[in-house]
């Protein structure tokens, strides 16, 4: 940067009442002599929770619905380690097992 020293971009994500005591901790614990900050808004989607029967058991899922259309289902990431761990499984391939049944029943065929 100035100089060609390096730079480092540290970026928080606080809430407003935060704001004050992040800008003080950087500018007291770090070498920067100013902060930028912007309000930001956040988009999200309705969550509803189901669970599906698998050869491991129950698993819970998160459904992400857009206007009420279904946009994205996911396996919960606890319930996947939990069956992992137990099934002495990578965790990867008990998720993408999981993910090819969700896939079956809300979406296609894998």
């Amino acid at each position: 940067m100035k100089k060609n020293r390096p730079a480092y971009k540290i970026t928080v994500l606080c809430k407003e009442k935060d704001l004050d005591k992040f800008t003080k901790l950087l500018l007291v614990e770090t070498s920067t002599f100013g902060v930028r900050y912007q309000k930001l808004k956040r988009v999200m989607l309705e969550r509803k929770f189901e669970k599906i029967e698998t050869k491991y058991g129950n698993i819970q899922i998160k459904l992400g619905y857009l206007n009420g259309e279904l946009i994205k289902v996911t396996p919960e990431y606890e319930d996947c380690k939990i069956i992992a761990k137990k099934e002495n499984l990578p965790l990867i391939k008990v998720f993408n097992e999981i993910n090819c049944i969700i896939s079956e029943k809300f979406f296609f065929n894998c």
